[in-house]
């Protein structure tokens, strides 16, 4: 994992995370508790380098709050259209990527979107206090609400599979 950090609280962080093609992704926020160490990138140099000849500038702060982790994925929803929250200690190798809909002391509510950038019709609760990580502001995430759009839009039919439809004359 290789980024910046830009913001700790008492119970997360926020990374700017730089992706294996040395370019911004977006961010993830970390409890802290789970990190057991942080170490100088050996490629620093070259990493920086890179992100300057190509014109990347480190990112400002995302506006976010990390007081709480309620705080933390109410204010991601209301700065991104989606988030995606990690359950690690549930199922290590999945990801849930959502629009928020509300947030509780307890839980979080979010209308999926799947990998195939459809838009689930109902929303799913995840308990605050099983959540690992929240990302936000990535590629993929972008990539997923470029095509999905915004929950409820009406899908229109791909090129070359539209019916004819007669319109009857009163």
């Amino acid at each position: 994992m290789r980024g910046y950090v830009l913001n700790v609280g008492p119970e997360f962080f926020v990374l700017a995370l730089v992706s294996d093609r040395i370019w911004f992704d977006g961010f993830e926020c970390f409890r802290i508790s789970d990190v057991s160490k942080l170490r100088l990138d050996p490629h620093q140099r070259f990493v920086e380098q890179a992100l300057k000849k190509r014109g990347e500038k480190r990112p400002r702060k995302p506006r976010i709050s990390l007081k709480t982790i309620q705080d933390l994925v109410l204010t991601a929803g209301r700065a991104f259209p989606l988030v995606a929250i990690h359950r690690e200690e549930i199922d290590p190798d999945v990801c849930w990527i959502g629009r928020v809909l509300e947030v509780t002391p307890e839980l979080v509510r979010i209308l999926e979107v799947d990998p195939d950038a459809v838009w689930e019709t109902t929303p799913e609760e995840y308990l605050l206090k099983e959540m690992t990580r929240v990302n936000f502001g990535g590629d993929y995430e972008d990539a997923l609400y470029l095509v999905a759009g915004e929950p409820g839009r009406r899908r229109l039919p791909k090129p070359g599979k539209t019916r004819a439809v007669k319109e009857r004359q009163a």
